[in-house]
């Protein structure tokens, strides 16, 4: 693990400053403080600078930007490949001699024998790949197939500026800090900015299983954008619960086995969910040495699960650290959130998860986590009441009258005709119409299921110039029912640039390496091939792992109610948090950046602290907002 950047000119035979780029790598030197490489071709007037977190070949011989042996690819990577040895045995038959130990040198062996396009495909891993290609004068940046390492760019009169992190880019004097009021409007929506889009103009995040290629020898050539993996979206409705598993079980073994492989010591997460455990579990299976595991939890009912991941780590004998995170936690933390995630970013378990990886990378440099399995194995529980919910949205003459209606009266209407419902306020009742209506006419469960996420409808409304940009979400894949929709929206939106950029940023922030063994693309393949019947039984979730986990762990320390990574924000915004809150979220500082219209906001935020009403999932992107800015921005 590891990260890099640099830039493109636009111009040949011109030197890149060295300077300049030391200072783009030293703003990310978190992500890899055991060396900083430097290397330019004034030729092609390119240079990059690589951030080196040493976890395979700990000699120089592994150090980056590293060149081909026959110096036509220059290369900075960023993630691991985990087949390096079999393919490094493949390559050896072919005539390939190696130096070092490292799977970079492997990389770059497979372009020269393979082809770029051609080697992609053989690699099993996560990684980010920056490489010069001084023969065709070309540059590719490339991203692994589920969007683990992040990639941004950066595009304007010519010149070319990209990184693992944004910081970089804006340690560039080159860049220039344009605020894109639509991606506020869609950090409002989703708590995330989605790719390929960032909080910047002209500035993108390479989506997931993407490369992108630029002349560089003709800067007024477009770029060429392809997408070089995608899984078949087809049920195999031959497939059983015993045929899967016979499947399941040694391809996780494998993932599992080569995910192990490290030159630095190695851990796991352990929440005591079923994803988590299972990995831990298959781990310890294959070590003789207990695997270490890390978990917290908080003194707050109903959002505590270190007491479960506890319980597992005991039953399976791993040599287990556990941290409870308190209010004062958290008010240390947010005032790095932003250095942290260098573009508003307002999943607020990003909290726990930074304090976790600071704890795990105390004893362990690498660790692995259970990522990825709601979302493989139809594990969230907001999939069934969707697809419920969806089926039911025209059912019923009250549907149809509240649809029909202007929203303001079907409120006053729902408050007269549900007594459950004569306790919310006029305001949040006319929400909740408006929140049905939109919901009425879906026209799919795509669709559908893109307005139920969201924590703001059309929160293009309460900003200034913002349209709404295209994303993933807009394309929606429709599948062969409404649960296995949900999963791939999640695959392509919430799974990279919510929960893999939560990890990421808040290990790497720790220069800690995760690993996602679930997110292997065999374990993705295969499970986008698995029948909702087979994941869900009796309404009990990803049936897949917990046969497998049952083997190791008692079904009573597992089957629970799933409690997720959730943060008590709503009470540490009334309380805690509040000072801090009330002071971003006053009129003068949100009227700062220009982007807000602000009375609507301070509606939510009035609402918030005097009523019952919780609105901590909207207020957060506001707040991860207007602490970025006056980081980044406030100048």
């Amino acid at each position: 693990m590891c990260g890099y950047a640099g830039i493109v000119l636009g111009v040949s035979n011109t030197s890149v400053d060295h300077d300049m780029l030391r200072a783009m790598g030293d703003s990310i030197i978190l992500r890899g403080p055991d060396a900083q490489g430097i290397w330019s071709d004034v030729r092609l007037g390119v240079g990059l600078v690589h951030q080196r977190l040493a976890i395979q070949d700990l000699s120089p011989l592994g150090a980056q930007p590293m060149q081909s042996s026959s110096g036509r690819f220059t290369i900075a990577f960023n993630g691991e490949i985990y087949n390096f040895k079999k393919l490094r045995n493949r390559l050896s038959t072919q005539g390939f001699t190696f130096k070092g130990g490292s799977d970079t040198e492997v990389i770059l062996a497979a372009f020269e024998a393979w082809g770029i396009e051609a080697a992609l495909t053989e690699f099993t891993g996560m990684f980010s790949i920056a490489l010069v290609d001084h023969d065709a004068k070309e540059l590719w940046l490339i991203r692994d197939r589920m969007g683990e390492k992040p990639l941004y760019y950066y595009q304007h009169q010519g010149v070319i500026i990209f990184a693992s992190e944004l910081k970089a880019l804006m340690a560039c004097p080159h860049f220039k800090k344009e605020i894109e009021p639509g991606a506020v409007a869609l950090l409002m929506r989703h708590n995330y900015i989605p790719a390929p889009w960032s909080i910047f103009k002209k500035t993108f995040k390479l989506e997931p299983a993407h490369y992108l290629k630029f002349n560089l020898s003709d800067a007024s050539v477009p770029a060429v954008k392809k997408r070089y993996w995608s899984p078949s979206l087809e049920w195999d409705i031959g497939l059983t619960a015993d045929s899967l598993h016979e499947q399941l079980i040694p391809l996780l073994d494998d993932v599992i086995a080569d995910q192990m492989i490290s030159d630095a010591p190695l851990g796991a997460f352990l929440s005591g969910g079923i994803d988590s455990s299972t990995i831990v579990a298959l781990m310890q299976k294959q070590s003789i040495q207990p695997i270490k595991t890390f978990s917290v939890g908080f003194n707050v009912e109903g959002f505590n699960e270190a007491v479960h991941a506890k319980s597992v780590a005991r039953h399976l004998g791993t040599e287990h650290t556990e941290y409870y995170v308190e209010p004062q936690d958290a008010l240390n933390v947010i005032p790095m959130l932003a250095d942290i995630y260098d573009e508003p970013f307002a999943d607020s378990s990003q909290i726990p998860t930074y304090i976790v990886s600071r704890m795990t990378r105390q004893k362990v440099t690498v660790a692995l986590s259970g990522d990825g399995g709601d979302e493989l194995f139809a594990g969230y529980s907001r999939y069934a009441t969707y697809s419920r919910a969806f089926d039911a949205r025209r059912k019923g003459i009250s549907a149809h009258l509240l649809n029909s209606l202007p929203s303001k009266l079907a409120a006053v209407v729902t408050k007269v005709m549900k007594s459950n419902q004569r306790s919310l306020s006029n305001d949040l009742l006319v929400e909740k119409v408006i929140r049905h209506k939109v919901a009425y006419r879906a026209a799919n469960t795509g669709d559908f299921y893109q307005n139920q996420i969201s924590y703001w409808l059309n929160p293009e409304v309460h900003l200034n110039n913002a349209e709404h940009l295209s994303y993933a979400l807009d394309k929606s894949v429709l599948r062969a029912d409404a649960t296995s929709t949900f999963q791939w929206c999640d695959i392509n939106s919430y799974l990279p640039d919510d929960i893999l950029t939560k990890v990421d940023r808040a290990a790497m922030a720790n220069s800690l390496e995760t690993r996602v063994p679930l997110l292997d693309h065999r374990l993705v393949e295969l499970s986008l091939k698995v029948p909702t019947n087979l994941n869900v039984v009796n309404s009990v979730t990803k049936q897949p792992l917990r046969r497998i986990l049952y083997q190791f762990v008692p079904k009573e320390l597992v089957d629970r109610p799933k409690q997720g990574f959730a943060v008590p924000k709503a009470d540490w915004l009334r309380n805690e948090l509040r000072e801090w809150a009330d002071e971003l979220l006053s009129e003068h500082e949100l009227q700062k950046s220009g982007i807000f219209n602000t009375s609507f906001i301070r509606q939510k935020w009035h609402t918030h602290l005097f009523t019952e009403h919780d609105y901590s999932f909207h207020l957060w992107s506001i707040l991860m907002f207007q602490s970025w800015y006056r980081r980044y921005c406030s100048e």
